[in-house]
Order: C-alpha cells, then sequence, then structure tokens
C-alpha cells in the first residue's frame, strides 16, 4: 500500500475515480484542488484508476492563508473500515506542515468524525451552513483533544434525525471514548507542485 501526494493546488492532476465505488468521485476531477492518495502498489491502466483505494482534495482557506481545508476524503466502498481514510488525513496534515500553520475538515457524520480523530483533528465546536462539524489541528502535531471535546461533537449528531442502528452505534462511540492517534504514514510526493507560500 502506498501513499502519495500527487500535488498542491493549483495545479494538483485529475482524478478518474469510479461513481458506483466512491463517494464524492465527481468532486476529483477538478484540477485546481490538491490531492493525495492511498494506492494498492499496482498501475491500473484503465477506464478509472482503479488502483486508488482512498483520495483526498484539499485547498487553502479561502479566510485564512495559513489554514488547509481538506474538501472531500472518499474511501472505496470495499476498503472502508480498514482505517485509510484516517491515515489518509494524518499523511495530508503531515505534508501540509511546510506550508501551512493548521489543516480543517468539516465532517457531516459520525464515521468521518471518528476517523477525523484518528488522524488528530478536534472538535472546534463549530458547524458549517451543511451541518457538518469543523475538526482542526496544527499541522506540526495532533491537536490537544480531550473526552469532553470528542464527545460533544458525537452529541450534535444526536439532534438530528437518526435511526435506531445509527443512534446505537454513535452511543457505543461515545462510550469508548476517543480513539487512539495514528501515526501519519511514510509516503511519496507532493513537492513537485506548485511552489510559493500557502495560498498562492
Amino acid at each position: 500500500m502506498e501513499f502519495a501526494l500527487l500535488g498542491w493546488p493549483p495545479d494538483a492532476p485529475t482524478l478518474r475515480l469510479d461513481y458506483r465505488r466512491f463517494a464524492y468521485a465527481g468532486k476529483f476531477v477538478l484540477g485546481s484542488t490538491g490531492k493525495a492518495v492511498v494506492a494498492d502498489g499496482e498501475n491500473g491502466d484503465t477506464e478509472y484508476d482503479d488502483h486508488i483505494l482512498a483520495a483526498a482534495s484539499f485547498s487553502p482557506d479561502r479566510t485564512d492563508d495559513d489554514r488547509l481545508c481538506i474538501r472531500y476524503v472518499t474511501v472505496r466502498e470495499d476498503r472502508q473500515g480498514e482505517g485509510l481514510g484516517a491515515r489518509l488525513l494524518a499523511f495530508v496534515a503531515a505534508h501540509a506542515a511546510d506550508r501551512y500553520d493548521r489543516v480543517r475538515i468539516a465532517v457531516n457524520n459520525p464515521a468521518a468524525y471518528v476517523a477525523a480523530h484518528r488522524a488528530g483533528f478536534a472538535f472546534t465546536g463549530r458547524e458549517t451552513g451543511l451541518a457538518e462539524l469543523v475538526c482542526e489541528r496544527p499541522t506540526a502535531r495532533p491537536a490537544a483533544r480531550d473526552a469532553d471535546t470528542y464527545c460533544a461533537g458525537l452529541d450534535r449528531y444526536r439532534e438530528r434525525d437518526l435511526d435506531a442502528d445509527a443512534m446505537t452505534r454513535l452511543d457505543e462511540k461515545r462510550a469508548a471514548g476517543p480513539p487512539s492517534v495514528v501515526d501519519a504514514p511514510a509516503g511519496v510526493g507532493g513537492d513537485e507542485g506548485s511552489e510559493g507560500e500557502p495560498g498562492s
């Protein structure tokens, strides 16, 4: 398995992910966002980038040049639950350290929230206008986290219309407490993308 930073905005490559296997596949055809991937180590030569197991896209924050925003993270449906999303988030944050002070992600479901916390992000107490929970971490190290802040984020999902199974999973996540933080995987590349100050 290989983690790779493919490029920084605005000059990153586009990815053609199979929309039947990846959520948000259409968001990765934009060249204006940076891209990072987890690949299986094989080179696919088909209609889609079949060797990709997970992908992330990111760009500078529109209001803060010192902050990178991870816009989308997607894991191939048959590889979900393996921790690829959390490790990819940690990988992007580690690579952003030379360009940005902080990394932010907004998550729209409890599974993504737990993955962000596993990557060292902490709930800021804020939500976007789309009811996404905003999580952030310094690039140099995982954010300081505590059980109360972690549970406060999970409790925001209780206010939503969840079915009984989703509520049970939420209760289990809350009872387990904050997950342990994953190390950023070693990977390749990224610095051959656009040069300059963050946000340029």
